[in-house]
């Protein structure tokens, strides 16, 4: 195998003598590094390790892993994209959420998929495992277990992506004398048998260590298996990996907004970036408020997507309960000031209002305002203005200056504390322990200063939990799928639209709240949608499998 980090392993094998040009007799090539060389050195080895290391982000908010055109968000009630222009992160995420005839196999496929991506990763995985067995012997038994492990993780997490998506999937392991181009497709089941094994095996030879920003750790190994096995339905297995997780350390940050920055003491699996060496991401381009611009001498409009009315009347009241919203769904308007203040911590956490405090200015999200106001398809290029009267403010980075860097570097937290207490709650009400599962809960909860959910059992205690997951991992990626593993997104997102307020200010001062539809047409979720179909190059190419009946 020769790793796409081969120009690095050749320059420091150079460097340390091991290509020297008095061996003129020598015929090895100089131009690659033989696989023997890589899986023999320790240092190598971890660099070709390395590159799996770059797919962490790429199933996150900040890469383009779990949908091609935008955020999953987007595809939701939560997120809305502004820009008609027909391209990802503008009108494709919509076109998406509305679903109808647009959604055949192959649109899909391109937006929705990655199966040739994750097959091509689960194949360079396979051939790294085969390597370091033939030839790690010389690197001792507490490095090739540590390697070997490393590379486990990575695998279960793809195929985890990959069953996540599709179901059924093609079962490949080290053993690469058994790849074929005619494979049939394994069952649900022995997807998760495999996803399971690996995760497993990851955790318990790997380092226990609560630092989130170096290697892959036991605790990111259990907690990624404490998330997988939600879509199994193995809430013994979940519960398993999860204690093990709560006795590693971690601690939920007492302030929420830190959960998911650099160094946080929740953080279970964090890739960092670096500017000097041009490791970033666009994320903040994208989300940024469009005021921005003229405050930072931002070089793209940011703004692209923001959040909806219906995702902020998802927060309680910071005393618990939630407010009467009923003056604020008047299309006429009122004046009254909608009760941000007295809304819970992670709102304005979340999300940027009229009046918010942000890089030392106030937004401006409303019609003439320095962050503005755009009408959905009215004002068909809304170059950053919301067209809900918000903007995200979870995941943006404000002390980025456009002015001095375009590229963000604020770290992608991939798995945390919170979410691994959530997924334990959900076991532990499926496995009929409902009182563990308020306690778990409840730790989300009052780390915000919300009361407790009380003695809610049953379908009213998994409602709590759905509505915690949605509120506490907001934007986090999780959701989509979340109401997808659920059964749940054919009802909640057809037949719906989004709404914002759109944002007028008076001559006095004062400002006029509308409330207004920013969809067109309802949002729509047919049922095919709870998997992925198969790519035409697969169907062509091997002999053993058939479209799934849904996409026929």
């Amino acid at each position: 195998m020769k790793t796409k980090l081969l120009s690095l392993i050749l320059s420091a094998a150079v460097v340390s003598g091991i290509c020297s040009c008095n061996d003129y007799l020598d015929m090895t090539p100089t131009d690659s590094v033989s696989d023997k060389l890589v899986w023999s050195n320790e240092t190598y080895a971890d660099m070709a390790v390395n590159y799996f290391y770059g797919d962490i982000p790429y199933f996150g908010s900040f890469g383009t892993g779990q949908c091609y055109a935008g955020m999953t968000e987007g595809l939701t009630d939560e997120f809305k994209y502004g820009s008609t222009t027909y391209n990802s992160f503008m009108y494709i995420p919509n076109e998406i959420s509305y679903g109808g005839s647009v959604l055949a196999a192959s649109y899909v496929d391109v937006y929705m998929g990655n199966w040739g991506t994750l097959y091509d990763e689960i194949r360079r995985v396979n051939e790294a495992l085969s390597n370091l067995k033939k030839y790690g012997g010389s690197l001792g038994e507490k490095a090739g277990i540590r390697l070997t492990a490393e590379l486990r993780f990575f695998r279960g997490m793809y195929y985890f992506e990959l069953i996540k998506k599709y179901k059924q999937v093609i079962i490949y392991d080290e053993d690469l004398s058994k790849m074929n181009t005619n494979m049939a497709l394994s069952t649900e089941d022995q997807g998760w048998d495999f996803v399971e094994a690996d995760l497993e095996a990851a955790g318990k030879d790997l380092k226990i260590s609560t630092a989130p920003n170096g290697r892959i750790t036991s605790g990111a190994a259990y907690a990624l298996l404490s998330r997988a096995m939600l879509y199994a339905k193995r809430w013994d297995v979940v519960k398993s990996a999860a204690e093990k997780v709560f006795d590693m350390g971690y601690l939920l940050t007492a302030d929420y907004s830190d959960s998911w920055k650099a160094g946080s003491s929740e953080a279970i699996l964090q890739y960092s970036y670096d500017a000097t060496s041009s490791v970033t991401h666009d994320f903040d381009s994208y989300y940024s408020p469009a005021g921005d611009k003229k405050y930072d001498g931002m070089l793209t409009t940011g703004g692209y997507g923001t959040p909806t009315q219906d995702m902020v009347e998802s927060y309680e009241l910071a005393s618990g309960g939630y407010p009467d919203w009923s003056d604020w769904h008047m299309t006429t308007g009122t004046n009254d000031t909608p009760p941000y203040d007295k809304l819970e911590p992670r709102f304005a956490a979340t999300v940027l209002y009229n009046g918010s405090s942000w890089k030392g200015r106030t937004i401006e999200p409303y019609s003439g305002g320095d962050d503005g106001w755009a009408t959905w398809l009215t004002d068909a290029n809304p170059e950053g203005k919301t067209t809900t009267g918000y903007y995200l403010r979870k995941l943006v980075d404000e002390a980025h200056n456009f002015a001095t860097r375009q590229s963000s570097t604020q770290p992608w937290t991939a798995i945390r504390l919170a979410e691994v207490y959530l997924n334990y709650a959900e076991a532990c009400h499926e496995l009929k322990d409902d009182k563990t599962a308020r306690t778990y809960i409840d730790k989300v909860r009052t780390r915000v200063g919300l009361p407790t959910v009380g003695s809610v059992s049953g379908d009213d205690l998994m409602a709590a939990l759905r509505h915690e997951r949605k509120v506490e991992l907001a934007y986090e990626g999780l959701y989509y799928w979340d109401m997808r593993r659920w059964g749940l997104s054919e009802s909640a997102f057809t037949g719906i639209r989004r709404h914002g307020l759109k944002i007028t200010k008076n001559d006095d001062g004062s400002f006029t709240y509308s409330y207004v539809e920013v969809d067109r047409q309802n949002l729509n979720f047919p049922s095919k949608m709870y998997g992925c179909p198969l790519p035409q190059s697969e169907l062509e190419n091997n002999a053993l499998v058939n479209q799934f009946k849904e996409w026929n």
